[in-house]
């Protein structure tokens, strides 16, 4: 059975049993991806993520792809994230893979050297493409693009958000619901290292909109990210600090977390719009990318003033 979900990787699950209880899925990656994706440093994090509980069995890798667990349940939609129930499950699952401790290390954030790539390729790739009048519709100049990075780097570097273990995908259809468990799982770990905790989460509210048909009316309203950062926080407190962790989780907290996150959401975007215009060059997959990239730039702008407002109380 081949999954239409993705658009970036082809899926296939193999089964015998009707029921797919022994099913196992096959990625085939998609055309041209190991250009903003390290295929080597994803199987390192897969196996990372499968020793701490949060991702399914790995049986082989090869060339172009990976054969894993299939997980029961089903891919979440836009509804299902904006559910209480459900997303309290998912702030949790986060904080689980948050809190997956770097041994010892001080990693660096993946943000600045993949968001300097993709807009290296972006340079590179889609110079020629310049003459196209469709493409300087609505997407920014390079200079444009090299500022706002530069202005991104200096802001958002500078809020204090901790470096975790990140998803950095996580979009509705990464995460499987198991009804009859009560557990959420994330797959698809491609962009998966080292990054800010308010990226992270930023990245997740940004995908509340959808991707085949993206709409940011579906944003999360600040009452709903607040109750979601909440069951976050107690659940990360409490893997991290143990017992300690039980003593609540203050106004203050919730409050920078929720002004880091909404900053942070806009370096998502600005990736996110990047790595479209990259795919809409290479990808074989039948997704208007360009589209998508456009969307992602017109949102970074419109949101960036009201973001840049937001100020963590002293």
């Amino acid at each position: 059975q081949l999954f239409t979900d993705g658009i970036t990787n082809k899926l296939v699950a193999c089964y015998t049993d009707e029921g797919m209880a022994d099913a196992v899925l096959v990625r085939v990656y998609g055309r041209k991806t190991e250009l903003f994706v390290d295929r080597e440093t994803e199987l390192r994090n897969f196996q990372v993520l499968r020793a701490h509980g949060c991702a399914p069995d790995l049986y082989c890798a090869f060339q172009n792809g990976l054969c894993y667990q299939f997980l029961p349940g089903i891919a979440l939609g836009p509804d299902h994230v904006r559910d209480p129930h459900i997303f309290r499950l998912v702030a949790q699952e986060m904080a689980r893979v948050h809190a997956i401790h770097a041994n010892g290390s001080l990693p660096k954030p993946i943000l600045w050297q993949k968001l300097h790539k993709y807009l290296t390729l972006v340079k590179t790739d889609l110079s020629p493409k310049v003459s196209n009048p469709s493409l300087q519709q609505d997407v920014p100049s390079l200079e444009m693009l090299e500022h706002e990075l530069a202005w991104m780097k200096e802001t958002l570097s500078q809020l204090g958000s901790p470096i975790v273990l990140c998803h950095n995908d996580l979009l509705c259809k990464n995460i499987i619901y198991d009804g009859t468990q009560e557990l959420v799982r994330f797959i698809d770990y491609e962009y998966t290292g080292y990054n800010y905790q308010a990226f992270d989460i930023g990245n997740h509210f940004n995908e509340f909109a959808g991707v085949k048909e993206v709409d940011y009316r579906l944003y999360p309203s600040k009452e709903t990210q607040l109750q979601w950062l909440r069951s976050y926080l107690q659940a990360y407190k409490q893997l991290t600090q143990g017992d300690q962790g039980g003593m609540g989780v203050s106004e203050e907290e919730l409050e920078a977390l929720y002004v880091q996150v909404n900053k942070f959401s806009l370096a998502s975007h600005f990736l996110w719009a990047c790595w479209g215009l990259i795919q809409d060059k290479y990808s074989t997959i039948d997704f208007n990318f360009l589209r998508y990239a456009k969307l992602r730039f017109k949102q970074y702008f419109r949101m960036k003033p009201v973001v840049t407002a937001l100020q963590i109380s002293k």
